[in-house]
């Protein structure tokens, strides 16, 4: 099972999940810092690029006839097994999915699995 990571903002739209900071090496994340704890990647499981669904384009590139910027940018996408510093790999070990936003130049950890 896992957890979708996001909410409603004020103008209706789904902010793409929990902002977090992350260390990046040469193959994806290889650690990230949530809610005041640092996390270890200790495998990098999957990756692939995402896009915005078709609906949730801006009002005005659609009534302009143009195409949504938001509608053909991709963000890239890792999912990861990370555990919390100071904790065993073998015991505590969780999988996230943790998104670059390349236009944003943020990070957002936008899924949990359990």
């Amino acid at each position: 099972m896992s957890r979708v990571l996001g909410r409603a903002g004020i103008d209706r739209t789904t902010r793409p999940g929990e902002e977090v900071q992350v260390e990046r090496g040469p193959l994806g994340p290889v650690q990230f810092w949530r809610g005041g704890s640092r996390y270890v990647v200790g495998e990098l499981l999957d990756s692939w690029l995402e896009t915005a669904p078709w609906w949730q384009q801006h009002a005005g590139a659609a009534a302009s006839g143009g195409a949504s910027a938001e509608l053909v940018a991709s963000r890239e996408v890792w999912r990861v097994e990370a555990v919390r510093a100071g904790r065993s790999r073998m015991s505590f070990a969780g999988v996230y999915d943790l998104s670059w936003d390349s236009a944003g130049n943020r990070w957002w950890l936008v899924r949990v699995h359990d």
